[in-house]
């Protein structure tokens, strides 16, 4: 998509955040937008700069991550289309507290904070659906949080490989397969789930030895739903997989 063929009021329209505004309310929402385009590894922003806007990918994907002072990387959010962030931060009044970078070609629409005052002065309801945009979105940070401290690294490959796929029409419930393609190098959904790269490919490899799953570069085909979900719950109690 060209930056310049994008109808920003229509691409607001069908945004959770903006579906209920009229056509003169998203007019004016989006006199405060920017279109930018970014290529791999471009900064968005960066900790500790100023919050005054946020965004909302639309198309590519974008990586939210902290930095230690060591330089040492770990991924909090990856953000695909059509998915905003910063939303939060923005009513703070304070500076971002991660970093943020496009990993592919990717179109980013920022919405100034001032645009969105302004509407909310209108009309106050405009607040409620950024109240729940943004509570969404803390579940789903306490629900990782709660898996990355409670689950072991099994459960964790095997809770997203579950949680991303996409079933095959031609296959029934009871014998559904899968074929999940990883939108990100292995590495960095290493980092997103809290493992090294070392164990993450190591599980993978488990599940492919168990027949549980066929690995071809970044896709990853489920064989057989059912005893995948089994199988980590059984290795956290001490018992066989096949018991």
């Amino acid at each position: 998509m060209d930056v310049n063929d994008l109808n920003i009021p229509r691409f607001l329209a069908v945004l959770p955040l903006f579906n209920d505004l009229s056509p003169a309310e998203l007019e004016r929402v989006a006199q405060g937008c920017q279109v930018r385009r970014l290529g791999r590894g471009d900064s968005i922003f960066r900790f500790g700069q100023p919050c005054e806007e946020f965004h909302v990918v639309i198309s590519g994907q974008v990586k939210l991550f902290a930095r230690s002072p060591a330089g040492q990387e770990k991924v909090i959010e990856l953000v695909a289309p059509g998915h905003s962030f910063a939303e939060a931060l923005m009513f703070t009044g304070k500076s971002y507290i991660l970093n943020a970078e496009s990993l592919d070609t990717t179109l980013l629409l920022t919405v100034s904070k001032q645009s969105v005052f302004d509407e909310i002065e209108r009309d106050p309801r405009f607040s409620m659906r950024m109240l729940a945009g943004i509570s969404r979105r803390l579940h789903g940070l306490v629900r990782d949080i709660q898996s990355g401290a409670l689950d072991s690294g099994m459960q964790r490959v095997i809770g997203y490989l579950l949680s991303e796929r996409e079933p095959e029409p031609e296959q029934n419930a009871a014998s559904e397969t899968f074929t999940v393609s990883l939108p990100v190098s292995k590495a960095t959904l290493a980092s997103r789930l809290s493992l090294t790269p070392q164990y993450f490919s190591k599980v993978l490899h488990e599940l492919e030895s168990q027949k549980l799953i066929v690995i071809d570069k970044r896709d990853i085909r489920i064989i057989d739903v059912t005893r995948l979900a089994c199988y980590g719950n059984h290795l956290s109690l001490g018992l066989s997989p096949h018991s």
